[in-house]
């Protein structure tokens, strides 16, 4: 078939009416008429209809860079001809470029190893291929989806290849991008609030002073170190299990196939993708995924505190902590006029304890490794690629609408500071722990400032107690701390 009779400028779609006859090895079976997908996928669609949860379109999209990768390498080796192979890498193109996610049906819940799932891209691509060629979809005819779309290839080394493909766009796309903005963001209200003196707490009781800048530069520290965290976990997801076919040994795979299809990856995404060096780690385990959900987990447990810190330092209006003015973005009660809440925090806390839980699916799933094959890999994917998009999605919509329009409570942080009995601390190299005690219980007991309770105490005069009782020089080195 000479290389002309690709049709590069058909428009996607089928628009045939009714249903169209497919086949696959179990007979025949009908199809809607306007779809790409095969007989495999329509199977899977009747014993599989299980919930509402789909199989993430940014799987089924990184499916199609390992099949253009695949044909790729195919081509180059000579074992596709030139006219196949542009057929097929215009339609895997297309997939990846999310043009054909309507024909993508398959629910998270079928089987273990993904099979369904890599029929159907095979099915979709196959049939979008022979649209392009001229020819009928459901012929299988010029291309097969399983002799051309999936030569040298099994389900149970590309669906994992495609999980991992797909989590590190997803990462570093969306995910690190976002929780550096926050970040930024946070760094420049720390630096802002450099010398806002404020009351300290710890177990929810007044603690010595520090500085509002102080504070939130402890949040994007533990921001910047969760991301640290995700960057080392993503590195594991940069091997892949390409190459290893249906065990790990390679069996109809042509020598070399893993790697060349791990390097035309790399060269496809600009991310360092590598061949696995244990094919048989790489399809009986799903570590790396379990590595990367527990260190979305990690940012989830930073983004619960700062949420969480937020919503109690902003609390009041008039009756709470009242240090920061939240912003105002929709009216909090349907029965209490004027109410304001902090939902972005809420949502925030919600999401976190989503991805908690997600990572825990995860784990177990990444237990549930029995012999040559992990076969919990749908299940994974969709937990991790949620957790990224909730995660990411979340902290755009956190900085935009709380912490970008968050303003301080100048007054109530003055105000803390001056009735705080901890500021007593500094007197203590002076006059002693039990003296500084003594003096502190005192000013509790009896409702008093603590500088009348100190003087009243007679071991500290009032020029000493000015003196030493200085909050600004309390708070150490500015942002960095002491």
């Amino acid at each position: 078939m000479p290389e002309t009779r690709l049709q590069s400028d058909l428009p996607i779609g089928l628009t045939a009416q009714g249903e169209r006859r497919e086949h696959d090895a179990l007979g025949d079976i009908q199809v809607p008429a306007d779809r790409y997908w095969g007989a495999q996928t329509q199977r899977s669609l009747v014993h599989f209809s299980i919930g509402t949860d789909r199989m993430p379109l940014e799987l089924c999209r990184a499916y199609g860079l390992v099949k253009k990768a695949a044909a790729l390498v195919n081509l180059a080796d000579g074992r596709l001809p030139d006219w196949k192979a542009a057929a097929i890498i215009q339609a895997a193109e297309e997939v990846v470029d999310g043009k054909l996610d309507d024909h993508f049906p398959l629910f998270v819940w079928q089987t273990g190893s993904g099979t369904q799932t890599n029929m159907n891209v095979n099915e979709v691509i196959a049939n979008r291929a022979i649209q392009l060629l001229g020819g009928r979809p459901g012929s299988q005819d010029p291309i097969h989806p399983n002799d051309d779309v999936n030569m040298g290839q099994s389900s149970n080394d590309t669906f994992p290849t495609a999980m991992h493909v797909a989590t590190v766009r997803m990462v570093d796309a969306r995910l690190l991008p976002e929780l550096q903005a926050l970040a930024d963001v946070i760094e420049t209200r720390a630096r802002q609030w450099h010398d806002v003196v404020k009351i300290g707490r710890t177990h929810l009781q007044d603690a010595v002073p520090l500085t509002v800048g102080q504070e939130w530069s402890g949040w994007a520290h533990q921001i910047r170190d969760a991301m640290r965290t995700i960057g080392m976990a993503r590195e594991g997801a940069l091997e892949l299990a390409a190459g290893g076919t249906a065990v790990g040994t390679g069996l109809n795979a042509p020598a070399g196939f893993g790697r060349a299809i791990a390097a035309r990856l790399a060269e496809l995404t600009g991310a360092p993708f590598v061949t696995a060096p244990n094919k048989f780690a790489a399809l009986a385990g799903l570590d790396a995924m379990v590595r990367v959900s527990a260190a979305i987990r990690g940012a989830a447990v930073v983004m619960m505190k700062i949420a969480n810190d937020m919503r109690w330092l902003g609390s009041g209006p008039r009756c709470g902590l009242a240090e920061l003015h939240l912003p105002a973005n929709e009216p909090g009660s349907s029965i209490m006029p004027g109410k304001v809440n902090p939902t972005q925090c809420e949502a925030m806390v919600m999401i976190c304890t989503q991805i908690m839980g997600n990572d825990t699916a995860v784990a177990f799933a990444g237990s549930q490794g029995q012999f040559e094959l992990n076969v919990m890999r749908p299940v994974v994917i969709a937990n991790v690629l949620h957790a990224v998009r909730i995660m990411a999605d979340g902290c755009r919509s956190f900085r935009t609408f709380s912490v970008e329009g968050t303003t301080l409570n100048a007054e109530r942080i003055r105000r803390y500071v001056e009735g705080s009995v901890m500021l007593v601390t500094a007197l203590t190299p002076a006059i002693g722990y039990d003296r500084a005690s003594a003096i502190a219980h005192d000013a509790m007991e009896h409702d008093i400032s603590l500088r009348e309770a100190a003087l009243r105490s007679g071991v500290v005069d009032a020029a000493t107690f000015d003196r030493l009782v200085r909050p600004i020089e309390m708070v150490g080195d500015g942002v960095a701390g002491a």
